[in-house]
C-alpha cells in the first residue's frame, strides 16, 4: 500500500463539515487561526533554551516557531515544485496544491509545532510526567493514585508529550469555547503528527514510534483525519489507532531540526557561552561537508571577512547554513519519496543528511558539552521540576478527591471556565488532562509567579 500525492490533502476541518468560501485558502486560514491564537502567543514567554528573559536577546518558544515557519514554507514550496512537476500530466486540482498551498501547510504546521510545550523547556515535560511516576503509591481517598486510571490512561499520565499536548490544543472542543478547538484542517494536523501512535505503542526500532502523538482522548480525530487522508496503519504497532507518518511531517521536522541545531549556536554566541572561532568553524564545517555547497565555501569565506561585526558575521553564516540544509533536505525528501509514500523511510531528512557527511558531528558535539550543560539552563530545568512537581501536588488531590476540603476547592476555583470540564466528567483521567490543560499552558513567568503565591513565598497583592 502507498499514499498517493492526489489523495493525501483535504480542506476537510476539525468538526467543521464545509469550507467556507472567501479570499483565502483554507489552509491560509490554518496559519491565521495560529497566529492569533491564545496558545501561540503564549510561546513569548516559554524557555526555548536559555533563561528568560536577559538583557541579551535570545530566542523564546515564539521566536523559534516564527523562524521555523519561515523555513517551513520554503521547504513547503521547493518540495511542492517537484511534487506538482511529477504530477502535472495525471492530476488536475492536486496541480494548484502543490504549486500555492503545500508551503502554507507546512507553514503552518511549523507554527503549532511546539504548541503543546509547557513552561521550562523540555524539563517541563518531563517534571510533568516525574510527578505520576514518583507519587504513584501516593493515597488519595484511600486509594493509590496508580489505582485511578487504565493502562493506556497511565500511560498517557507518565509519560508527558508535548507533541500530543498540541494535539489536543489544536482539536479539543473545551468548555465553552467552539467546537474542535482551532478548527484546523485535517491536512495541517496531519503535517505535526510525528508520531502518530498512541502511547503503550511506543518503540524505539521505529521513528515514528520513538514517542506517542495523541492522548486517548484525541483517539478518534486521529483515527478520523488518517482515514481521510489514507494514511497507512501501523499493523505492527499491537494495536489500533498506529499508522505511518504523513509525508508533510518530514518537511515540518526538518525546518525544526535545521533551526534548533543551528539558532542555539547562534544564542549561544551572542550570550558569550562560546567563542566566535568555535561558531564560526561549526557553521562552516557544515556547509563545507554537504557536496552541493562545496562550490561556495570560498565566496562565502570572502563574504564573511568582509563583515566586521561579530554578531553579524555569525548571523550571516547562520543563514548559509540554513539555506544550504533547506535545499539538501529537499533533495532527502525528493529522493526517497517513494519510500516516504509507502510509509518504510524509517529516518528523518536532517539525520539522513548527517549520517552521510557527518555535517553536524561538531556542532552536536558542542551544543551537548558546553549548551545543554550550561549551568544557566540547568538551573531553568531544576526550577522547572519544583514548580512543576508542586503546582501539580495541589491540583492532582483537589481533582481526585470525592470530596474536597477547603484548600483543594480553593485550588479548584484557579481553573479558568474552559478547564472545568471536570465539573461534568467523573473520570479521573479527564480530570488529570484537565490539569495538563492548565499547567501546560502556563508561561514561565506565570507558573514561577502562581508557585510563589500558593507556597507563602509571596503574598497576593490587591490587583
Amino acid at each position: 500500500m502507498m499514499m498517493n500525492w492526489e489523495t493525501i490533502f483535504s480542506t476537510q476541518r476539525v468538526d467543521q463539515r464545509t469550507a467556507s468560501d472567501g479570499p483565502r485558502s483554507g489552509f491560509q486560514r490554518d496559519f491565521d487561526r495560529l497566529i492569533f491564537s491564545s496558545p501561540f502567543r503564549r510561546l513569548q514567554d516559554k524557555t526555548q533554551v536559555f533563561p528568560l528573559p536577559g538583557s541579551t536577546f535570545v530566542h523564546n518558544r515564539l521566536t523559534h516557531s516564527l523562524e521555523v515557519a519561515s523555513v517551513g514554507r520554503s521547504l513547503g514550496s521547493m518540495a511542492g515544485k517537484k511534487i506538482m512537476e511529477e504530477i502535472k500530466d495525471t492530476a488536475g486540482d492536486s496541480i494548484e496544491f502543490y504549486k500555492y498551498e503545500l508551503a502554507n501547510v507546512v507553514a503552518a504546521g511549523c507554527l503549532a509545532h511546539d504548541i503543546g510545550n509547557p513552561a521550562f523547556g523540555h524539563s517541563g515535560e518531563k517534571a510533568i510526567s516525574a510527578y505520576f511516576i514518583d507519587h504513584a503509591n501516593t493515597m488519595i481517598d484511600g486509594r493509590e493514585l496508580r489505582s485511578f486510571f487504565s493502562e493506556v490512561e497511565w500511560a498517557d499520565i507518565t509519560n508527558f508529550e508535548g507533541n500530543a499536548n498540541a494535539i489536543r490544543i489544536l482539536t479539543h472542543t473545551f468548555k465553552g469555547r467552539l467546537a474542535g478547538g482551532l478548527g484546523l484542517t485535517y491536512t495541517t494536523i496531519a503535517s505535526i503528527l510525528k508520531y502518530p501512535c498512541g502511547s503503550t505503542s511506543i518503540s524505539n526500532q521505529s521513528k515514528h514510534r520513538k514517542k506517542y502523538g495523541y492522548f486517548l482522548s484525541e483517539k478518534n480525530t486521529i483515527i478520523a483525519i488518517a482515514n481521510n487522508l489514507g494514511m497507512i496503519a501501523d499493523n505492527d504497532a499491537g494495536s489500533d489507532g498506529c499508522y505511518k507518518r504523513h509525508p508533510f511531517v518530514y518537511l515540518v521536522e526538518a525546518a525544526d531540526d535545521i533551526c534548533y541545531r543551528v539558532i542555539d549556536m547562534e544564542d549561544a554566541h551572542r550570550l558569550g557561552i562560546l567563542s566566535h572561532e568555535v561558531v564560526k568553524d561549526a557553521f562552516i564545517n557544515i556547509i563545507a561537508r554537504i557536496a552541493s555547497a562545496d562550490d561556495d565555501i570560498d565566496k562565502i569565506v570572502s563574504t564573511y571577512n568582509k563583515i566586521g561585526d561579530l554578531n553579524e558575521r555569525i548571523s550571516y553564516l547562520r543563514a548559509k547554513v540554513i539555506n544550504t540544509l533547506t535545499h539538501e533536505a529537499v533533495e532527502v525528501f525528493w529522493n526517497n519519496r517513494k519510500q516516504i509514500l509507502a510509509g518504510t523511510f524509517n529516518d528523518t531528512l536532517i539525520d539522513n543528511i548527517d549520517y552521510r557527511t557527518n555535517a553536524f558531528e561538531q556542532v552536536m558535539n558542542v551544543s551537548n558539552e558546553r549548551i545543554y550543560n550550561h549551568d544557566t539552563v540547568l538551573e531553568v530545568e531544576i526550577a522547572g521540576y519544583n514548580v512543576m512537581s508542586d503546582l501539580l501536588g495541589l491540583m492532582v488531590p483537589a481533582l481526585l478527591k470525592d470530596k474536597p476540603d477547603h484548600k483543594d476547592n480553593k485550588v479548584l476555583k484557579l481553573f479558568p471556565l474552559q478547564f472545568r470540564e471536570f465539573e461534568e466528567n467523573p473520570s479521573p483521567y479527564a480530570k488529570i488532562l484537565n490539569a495538563f490543560d492548565l499547567i501546560s499552558g502556563m508561561t514561565d513567568l506565570y507558573a514561577t509567579e502562581l508557585y510563589r503565591k500558593l507556597k507563602g513565598i509571596e503574598i497576593p497583592q490587591h490587583r
